[in-house]
């Protein structure tokens, strides 16, 4: 029996993002979305040329450091779904030192509802030949190789792990953890 790649995946994203991740991102506040549940926690700070960037290492720090929603959602939003739009169905121009994060709750979910629109449109005109395709190395060597989708599969993943890292600090905050 053949495997309809494109519909399973869409389906699995579909069903994450319908009944998990966008109903959870309901009521955000800016208050919520920049808190810092410990200190030194990773967040998206304004550069001073204006634009959004967030925390980051040369070599990520072992343990990883704790992650603020924006960071989290900026991450999905920025490097998971408007990136790979943009390299492997755009202009390929999506550059980490050229790119705007999120500037805020309201403005992160527009974005990561118009790229999670954009991702899955661009994905549902691929074909089990385009699935079986090489990822080619231009965005990512380390993808050269493998079938989009693999890739596909591997972003449905960091969706979902970020959703769900993004839930529980949203539990945490409501629950009036580190605010008292």
């Amino acid at each position: 029996m053949a495997v309809n790649w494109t519909g399973e995946t869409l389906a699995q994203l579909q069903f994450y993002w319908d009944y998990s991740l966008w109903p959870r991102l309901a009521g955000l506040t800016e208050e919520e979305y920049l808190w810092e549940p410990v200190a030194g926690a990773w967040t998206v700070r304004r550069l001073p040329d204006g634009r959004y960037a967030p925390d980051r290492a040369e070599t990520e720090p072992d343990p990883p450091p704790v992650t603020t929603i924006a960071w989290r959602l900026g991450h999905i939003v920025v490097d998971v779904l408007e990136t790979r739009v943009n390299w492997h169905f755009g202009d390929r121009t999506a550059n980490p030192d050229t790119i705007d994060w999120p500037s805020g709750a309201d403005n992160a979910r527009a974005r990561l509802h118009a790229a999670y629109r954009a991702w899955s449109d661009h994905l549902q005109r691929l074909d089990d030949e385009a699935m079986a395709a090489p990822v080619g190395g231009a965005e990512a060597p380390q993808w050269a190789d493998f079938p989009m989708v693999a890739l596909v599969l591997h972003l449905n993943r960091e969706i979902f792990h970020h959703g769900a890292e993004i839930a529980l600090l949203r539990d945490l905050y409501r629950a009036g953890y580190g605010r008292h």
